[in-house]
């Protein structure tokens, strides 16, 4: 969804259209929840964090500056929800492994999670200025601009955290191995 499309939508749901909320709960919900399970590693977790994010977002359309993209502002909702719900909770919990396609051999499927649970529990051992720059990056496609657009930071620091944590990727994901 383009920037004019979304603060089309956003201006319909400031004058109280349900319809704009929806379209824009199915077009950034998938993203947000991805976002919010790579940083907390729990679907169940995931999911509350997406629910209060679109709630934040629906109280809050009053501080959305239409200049920026609606896509880094609820972004960063999502990543201030994460990193506030991960340490109120500070907990370990396991990986719910989704299931794999049914098209795959059982032999591929075990490969499949294995690789699945070495990469996420590499990535749990981030810092979150870390992991939210690898989650943009790899997980949601963002552009270096876009990333230092979202974290409020310089392209040179985005650049210099994603180095570090490939770097720091690599070295967990070999001692996994």
């Amino acid at each position: 969804m383009s920037k004019t499309d979304d603060t089309k939508l956003i201006e319909r749901c400031r004058s109280g259209d349900r319809k704009a909320f929806e379209a824009l709960l199915m077009q950034y919900e998938r993203p947000v929840f991805n976002a919010a399970y790579r940083m907390l590693n729990n679907r169940d977790d995931a999911q509350d964090i997406t629910q209060s994010v679109f709630l934040k977002v629906f109280e809050n359309f009053d501080q959305y500056d239409p200049s920026r993209r609606f896509f880094s502002w609820i972004y960063r909702i999502t990543l201030n929800e994460s990193i506030n719900w991960k340490s109120k909770t500070n907990r370990l919990t396991s990986l719910d492994i989704e299931t794999a396609d049914e098209g795959k051999g059982p032999e591929q499927q075990l490969d499949t999670e294995q690789a699945s649970q070495s990469v996420q529990a590499a990535l749990m051992t981030l810092t979150s200025d870390y992991r939210s720059v690898v989650v943009m990056k790899h997980f949601l496609g963002c552009s270096y601009t876009e990333i230092s657009q979202v974290l409020d930071i310089p392209e040179k620091k985005v650049k210099s955290r994603l180095y570090s944590a490939r770097q720091q990727l690599k070295d967990a994901l070999a001692d996994r191995n």
